[in-house]
């Protein structure tokens, strides 16, 4: 063999060495990529079911419910168009508090109540990632577009006390 011929040979498997790996890091990154979706998305069956996924917006005001075992939690994330309803065994961020920004990791479950796994608060949209800023901003300006009493609906949930 010739040494262009073997340049040549080295130069095609260290290009399929380097496809495969790149073609394994995606296929990981695939079943491993947590979306972010409002719940307007989620109420649209834009989000996965029976996957874990993220969901954000503000906490609505006059929502946040505890029970007497002092680590479940109940409340309502809104995007100003929907809300839902999320419940959260666990201890909250400090910076967690009605009307702030928040983000929940977990997964819907049936009745639409959002079981969270892992609960991330904002203190202000500046620390919002971008597209969940920009999400609550269009939803607001469609709000004030279309705005009639009873527009958005909510989702009561049962407390257990």
């Amino acid at each position: 063999m010739t040494p262009r011929k073997k340049r040549l040979m080295f130069i095609v498997a260290g290009l399929a060495l380097v496809g495969a790996a790149v073609g394994l890091v995606l296929f990981a990154l695939k079943n491993n990529v947590s979306l972010y979706f409002t719940p307007t998305q989620v109420y649209n069956k834009e989000a996965p079911q029976g996957r874990s996924f993220r969901i954000g917006g503000l906490v609505e005001k006059g929502s946040l419910q505890r029970e007497k075992d002092g680590l479940t939690v109940h409340f309502m994330i809104t995007d100003t168009t929907r809300t839902m309803p999320v419940v959260y065994v666990g201890i909250l961020p400090d910076l967690f508090k009605e009307g702030k920004g928040v983000v929940a990791q977990g997964k819907l479950e049936d009745g639409n109540v959002f079981r969270a796994e892992e609960v991330l608060a904002k203190h202000d949209e500046n620390y919002m990632p971008p597209e969940a800023a920009d999400a609550l901003k269009k939803a607001e300006a469609a709000k004030t577009a279309t705005a009639q009493p009873g527009n958005a609906p909510s989702v009561a949930y049962p407390v257990t006390k």
